[in-house]
């Protein structure tokens, strides 16, 4: 029971799109765990101390946050699966995907259905990035990021103009699932989100090869499960110290973790494990015990508690 693949996350999530696939690619069984879009999240909270974005993947007590984190752990239990770019180039390629691509597609996809976006759903997003989310400017802004997706997208073009079957040869891999998700995306959000992508043909053909790949094998948990689990459950993550940490971080530690770019709501725990990739921190919820929260390096701090 403990070993069980539990996913956290919501349908038209698109980073739980992107996990999605990676499930498919490796064949994966696992159990959806269906959050609410916004805040509250007292079920997820709870296990992550405070980290509220999705998707969020449970094994036991451990709990592994950010889609970069979820795939470079499925990676490493998952091996005999390999991807062409599971040996760091597929987490560099995402956050071009993550970052620049997906930041043209928020725009485009709410500019678009603005008016039809719920103004709790606005005031969510509002408090996750510490931004206005205000659909009229992004409706504003649609023209201009047209033309930045159209960019994005003759990259992905070209890279298939020989006839690849993927985007690093005949198999997919990392770099597939993170560009894929964002055609997904827009168009599970828009009913008129595709036209775009259909002028470039041999994306489109791409884009039906990896849907294709399917999402695994997948069954429902509730959030009462999933937390009974982590309750009677005991991390396996390792104490480790990393000789070469910059600031000298070391296991029984106090820190606070927190994402650099938004839904920057700090995490606290005892260091466990570091390394240049991740840190693992230890913490305790009257609900769910003591659990380990795993992080992934890039694109998050790590500051002392």
């Amino acid at each position: 029971m403990s070993e069980r693949i539990i996913f956290h996350q919501y349908e038209i999530s698109p980073f739980s799109e992107k996990v999605r696939v990676i499930f498919g690619i490796k064949d994966i069984e696992w159990y959806a765990v269906d959050q609410p879009v916004i805040m509250p999240k007292p079920d997820l909270v709870c296990l992550t101390g405070g980290y509220r974005k999705i998707p969020v993947m449970q094994i036991g007590a451990d709990i592994y946050c950010d889609s970069q984190m979820i795939i470079r752990e499925l990676d490493r239990r998952f091996p005999t699966t390999t991807m062409p770019d599971s040996n760091g180039l597929g987490a560099g390629l995402g956050f071009w995907t993550d970052r620049e691509i997906f930041r043209a597609n928020v725009a485009i996809t709410f500019g678009s259905i603005g008016e039809h976006v719920d103004e709790s759903f606005k005031k969510d997003r509002e408090a996750l990035s510490g931004q206005s989310f205000n659909t009229d400017e992004m409706k504003q802004a649609v023209p201009v990021m047209l033309e930045q997706m159209r960019a994005h997208l003759d990259m992905l073009e070209s890279q298939l103009a020989d006839g690849r079957k993927f985007l690093l040869g005949n198999a997919p891999g990392i770099a597939d699932a993170s560009a894929y998700y964002n055609i997904w995306f827009a168009r599970a959000a828009n009913p008129n989100g595709g036209a775009l992508f259909d002028s470039f043909k041999a994306v489109q053909a791409w884009e039906l090869r990896v849907r294709e790949i399917g999402h695994g094998t997948r069954h429902e948990m509730s959030n009462e499960d999933a937390i009974a689990i982590a309750k009677d459950a005991t991390s396996t993550t390792v104490e480790h110290e990393d000789p070469n940490e910059p600031n000298g971080l070391k296991p029984g530690m106090t820190v606070q973790v927190m994402a650099d770019d938004y839904g920057r709501d700090p995490i606290a725990g005892t260091l466990v494990s570091s390394s240049a990739g991740h840190i693992a921190i230890k913490r305790e919820d009257e609900r769910v015990g003591e659990v380990v929260v795993h992080f992934p390096r890039a694109g998050f701090w790590v500051l002392p508690g």
